[in-house]
């Protein structure tokens, strides 16, 4: 017989929770047989002891097993997905998706919402007229079976992995995020429930990211790929730069209109790399041998586009909300941008109503900030640096304020690269 405050105990003293302990603590808080205040006790116990690997991939396996698990195995075509731990201005599930499923794959990517300075992929889609977020697993086989699309972007249902939904939102207000087992098992715990045979991992690493250091990110990316693997999911990671933000859009219709940019053979050579470089390693994944900058190249990716958008009842025609206001930060003094604060400029977007404060708000699809230069370019005193949107001019003050120390000009930046490191189990 298990109890709640046994666990606890064990892990607070430094032991390692065998299988049993495990499956029974996930599945009585599921249940809500362990109260939120044990679960929470327990989850600080791990904050401070850490876990095996072992005890991952069972944490893991018993988050799966709280809910469905989808299966694709019936396709024709190799299932990939991709998983981003979040930015700013990271678009790139916007091109990439359509990319990949024109190479031949099935991509069945289950997005989130944006919370704080970090945007969501469905808050970005959702600036486009009509595109609905949510899909009925038939629908979602349905989309990934039509050669013409092969590629959903949608919300995960509520009985994908719901013991990770209700730890995630206890960690949130128990300082209990910072746990790399925890972030792990959440992540990967979805991403193993949709159903997806690989995976390809895109770990942020910088002053934009949830993780700051490279020995972090790579201590979260090994442990996420070892998950994958164990539970039979072909898993590969990439450690890519985030002090810098990418592209030169951050907020969401911004974003969207610079995703088509990429999609239409243009767009900003960061965005375009990171694009080509996360296809070519999905489609490896995948088994398959195209390469994606071919069907960047002849449009056959703006067709998947297309054709993906006006399946979940998006109109691609359609014009994107714009911003009713607008205010340019113009260049201090000319020279070169040498520093572009990836942090400033998403919590400046976050303040002028492009992000949420909490679960639940709504965001202005028209609000951001467009970036005129990027570092390394040369900027004439006077000269628009950035451009602020929103439809609430009040916000103007504090996302100024966010900016005051978001950019330098001065001396070249020493060239960074954006793929930081690559890891495969």
């Amino acid at each position: 017989m298990h109890s709640a405050v046994d666990v606890i105990r064990a892990k607070r003293d430094g032991g390692e929770l065998s299988d049993a302990q495990i499956d029974w603590v996930v599945d009585a808080f599921t249940r809500g047989e362990v109260a939120d205040e044990q679960m929470s006790a327990l989850a600080m116990a791990i904050v401070w002891r850490g876990m095996t690997r072992r005890e991952t991939a069972r944490w893991t396996a018993a988050m799966i097993d709280s809910g469905k698990r989808l299966d694709f195995g019936d396709l024709v075509r190799p299932t990939v997905d991709k998983h981003s731990t979040g930015g700013v201005g990271d678009k790139i599930t916007l091109p990439l998706s359509p990319l990949v499923a024109a190479c031949g794959a099935a991509v069945p990517q289950l997005s989130g919402r944006g919370l704080g300075h970090t945007g969501g992929t469905l808050d970005k889609l959702e600036a486009i007229p009509g595109w609905q977020a949510d899909l009925s697993v038939d629908r979602m086989r349905e989309l990934l079976a039509d050669p013409a699309v092969g590629a959903v972007v949608c919300a995960a249902g509520a009985d994908l992995a719901p013991a990770d939904k209700r730890l995630y939102a206890l960690r949130d207000v128990t300082g209990t995020v910072e746990s790399i087992p925890l972030i792990a098992s959440s992540i990967m715990s979805k991403k193993v429930a949709e159903g997806t045979g690989a995976l390809v991992l895109d770990v942020k690493v910088g002053r934009g990211a949830f993780l700051k250091e490279l020995g972090q990110a790579r201590e979260l990316a090994t442990a996420m790929v070892e998950l994958g693997t164990d539970a039979g999911v072909r898993t590969v990671a990439l450690l890519t730069a985030m002090d810098t933000p990418l592209g030169r859009t951050a907020g969401n219709a911004l974003e969207v209109a610079e995703s088509l940019e990429v999609l239409a053979g243009g767009g900003p050579a960061d965005v375009v790399e990171l694009t080509l470089t996360l296809a070519r390693e999905m489609l490896a994944q995948a088994g398959i041998d195209v390469d994606p900058a071919a069907a960047l190249a002849d449009g056959r990716a703006m067709d998947h586009w297309r054709a993906m958008i006006s399946a979940q009842g998006g109109d691609p025609d359609a014009p994107l909300p714009g911003a009713r206001h607008t205010e340019v930060v113009a260049a201090p003094a000319s020279g070169t941008l040498a520093r572009l604060d990836a942090l400033d400029i998403g919590i400046a977007a976050w303040r002028l109503g492009a992000g949420r404060a909490r679960q639940g708000d709504s965001v202005q699809f028209g609000a951001g900030i467009e970036m005129h230069a990027k570092p390394g370019d040369t900027v004439t005193a006077g000269s628009p640096l950035l451009t602020l949107h929103t439809d609430t001019p009040e916000a103007f003050p504090a996302a100024l304020d966010a900016l005051r120390d978001a950019f330098t000009i001065g001396a070249p930046p020493a060239p960074t690269p954006l793929i930081l490191g690559r890891i495969t189990a």
